[in-house]
């Protein structure tokens, strides 16, 4: 049987940063991220559905989704998001499911990466714990901000459409604290890991 740890977090926690290191200790890991990107990415199974849906203003010259263009829609149409994600989300589950049941048969669990795991709820039903990501909100908006040049006040627009701080850390299991180095990170990830391996094989 296939154990299976989700890892959850709000925007600039450094979820990609702690999956990278749970895949060095031999974790495998599916991100939900990864595969959004790839069934929008040119020749990408849901292109067709959206091309049908919002029209080839929405496809880039390459043939994947033009994310700028999509984001526009969002913004000026009020049924676009809710269309979009009626179209990507259950692509992105099926996808999900089955690249676990792949990778989890040759690993001691697998790491399951969902940004909004909280909110859409769908793979909490699935996972045997569930460990956050977490740091203060300021530095998530300094993150965020250097790495991607949004201002503050975007940045905060994005935090204001996911889970608070304190809905994560109450439906977490675990948490690791990500507001110190690389160090401290890594330590914390050894740790779980540890455990993790150790529940995998109780079952």
């Amino acid at each position: 049987m296939i154990y299976l740890i989700g890892l959850t977090g709000g925007i600039g926690s450094g979820k990609s940063a702690a999956a990278a290191l749970f895949a060095t200790l031999g974790a495998a890991v599916v991100d939900t991220d990864v595969i959004a990107h790839r069934l929008t990415a040119a020749g990408g199974l849901a292109i067709p559905a959206i091309r049908a849906a919002f029209g080839d203003d929405v496809i880039a010259p390459d043939g994947a989704m033009d994310r700028a263009a999509m984001r526009q829609k969002v913004f000026s149409q009020a049924d676009a998001k809710a269309r979009l994600e009626g179209i990507l989300h259950p692509m992105i589950r099926e996808e999900t499911l089955r690249e676990v049941d792949r990778v989890g048969a040759s690993a001691p669990y697998v790491l399951l990466v969902v940004p909004l795991m909280i909110e859409t709820g769908f793979y909490l039903n699935h996972i045997a714990r569930l460990v956050v990501v977490d740091c203060p909100e300021s530095m998530q908006i300094d993150r965020v901000a250097a790495r991607s040049g949004l201002s503050a006040d975007e940045v905060r627009a994005i935090m204001a459409n996911q889970a608070s701080r304190a809905a994560r850390l109450e439906a977490a299991d675990d948490v690791i604290d990500n507001s110190g180095d690389l160090e401290q990170l890594r330590r914390q990830v050894l740790n779980l890991h540890a455990q993790y391996q150790t529940l995998a094989r109780a079952g």
